[in-house]
């Protein structure tokens, strides 16, 4: 199982969309931790639903 810190650089969306790319090539399954961790608001947020 690969496991990727979400906290280190940008982690937000694009580090989760680049972990599933990753885990759909590799056939690995994968953990995303403290995914948008540095942020106000951290976790995972609803957006754009109007």
């Amino acid at each position: 199982m690969l496991i990727i810190d979400g906290s280190f650089g940008e982690g937000g969306g694009q580090i989760l969309r680049t972990t599933i790319a990753l885990s759909s090539l590799l056939l690995k399954p994968v953990r995303v931790i403290n995914i948008r961790a540095k942020r106000r608001n951290p976790g995972l947020q609803r957006e754009g639903l109007v």
